[in-house]
């Protein structure tokens, strides 16, 4: 008898299940995906988030099998499976579209892959049932797919492609189909699956807030490249070019000019020949009359009337105050034109310029990260 998988945390120790090795997929003479290098750890709950086109689809194709490599290699278990087809790959996959059998009930649609494999049906009975509990779905073993919501239905396919136990299981935006409120509620529910079960989950999602609620870590992907690979925290506090900063939630992005660098801090000049120090984020390399990007993000950024001591700022002029519950949108031109934004507490008596008044915006200096330019 098989012993279901004990669940775990990922950690940074886990032994790797997938290893994807310099992998370009071509279509014709279009790169989907260019020399993605990255590794998916045992337990961990790992999200390829982009925007459509980006590439993250064709990415988890090729880790299912429907898709191969045009030059790399992709390893699961440390065995290369770039050419073994999907029915030889430990792995399963739950699609937008659930695809469940109308004509079966949940239970028979759930012990479908066990009873391909020709599992002894005593187990197969346990393996269902240990996996609608998990799903919390136990009540619902006899009823039919047409008997159930959107989020039943999902929960069900969760169920049929995790009771065989793969190495991993693939999720191509299995949520979108959702309303709002019903999708918040599977992340969570996702993510609780995930942990009891014990096994790696591959998610792929365009939607930032999914991949941040849920993920172990991210790779965040744009137009077939790998831009970062990081827990959500790295991704959000430290990204490593400004296309990251600007998907991942909001940021601001000030041209720069760096003027010099020590160890990582560089000080640039930025809106109007600004003298400020910026901690250096990723691996990118800065010298003296580099161009740069200076990125903060908007819960980071302070305004106040007059100027502040001891950190970091510049003046800039109020041209809109947005009132968004909790916070207030405030946003401002500094002397070179270029827009900021900062997310200000919703008290009226904190004292603030108002519109068309000028101000002054400061940050701390380790809230600040520079990148490099745009067109990189």
């Amino acid at each position: 008898m098989t012993a279901a998988p004990v669940a775990e945390q990922a950690s940074s120790e886990a032994p790797v299940v997938i290893e994807v090795d310099e992998v370009t997929k071509r279509f014709g003479d279009f790169v989907a995906v260019a020399r993605a290098d990255f590794d998916i750890r045992r337990a961990e709950f790992f999200s390829m988030l982009g925007p459509s086109g980006c590439g993250k689809t064709t990415m988890l194709r090729m880790i299912a099998g429907f898709e191969m490599p045009t030059t790399g290699h992709i390893r699961l278990e440390g065995a290369d499976v770039s050419r073994v087809p999907p029915y030889r790959r430990n792995v399963n996959t739950v699609f937008q579209q659930y695809a469940l059998f109308p004509h079966m009930t949940v239970a028979d649609n759930v012990a479908f892959g066990p009873r391909t494999k020709g599992m002894d049906e005593g187990e197969t009975k346990r393996r269902v049932a240990e996996m609608l509990d998990v799903v919390r779905l136990g009540s619902f073993a006899d009823r039919y797919p047409s008997q159930l919501s959107g989020g039943q239905k999902q929960r069900v396919a969760l169920a049929r492609a995790l009771v065989n136990h793969p190495s991993a299981l693939l999720l191509d935006e299995p949520l979108s189909a959702l309303d709002l409120k019903l999708r918040q509620a599977m992340q969570l529910e996702l993510k609780r699956i995930q942990r009891e079960v014990g096994i790696t989950f591959i998610f792929v999602t365009h939607d930032q807030e999914e991949a941040l609620t849920m993920s172990d870590r991210i790779a965040v992907m744009s137009s077939g490249h790998v831009e970062q690979v990081g827990t959500p925290e790295e991704i959000y506090d430290s990204p490593e070019t400004p296309f990251v900063a600007g998907f991942i939630g909001s940021a601001n992005l000030l041209p720069a000019r760096v003027e010099s660098v020590r160890d990582d801090v560089a000080t640039v000049r930025v809106a109007g020949d600004r003298a400020v120090d910026v901690p250096i984020c990723g691996q990118h390399r800065f010298a003296a009359g580099d161009a740069a990007m200076v990125m903060i993000r908007p819960e980071r950024v302070r305004v106040t009337a007059t100027p502040p001591e001891g950190a970091p700022s510049l003046p800039a002029t109020v041209v809109e105050l947005i009132f968004q519950g909790p916070v207030v949108r405030c946003v401002l031109r500094d002397a070179t034109g270029d827009e900021i934004v900062a997310h200000l507490a919703s008290d009226r008596r904190l004292a603030r310029p108002g519109i068309g008044e000028q101000g002054f915006v400061s940050w701390d200096e380790d809230s600040a990260r520079l990148l490099p330019p745009r067109s990189e």
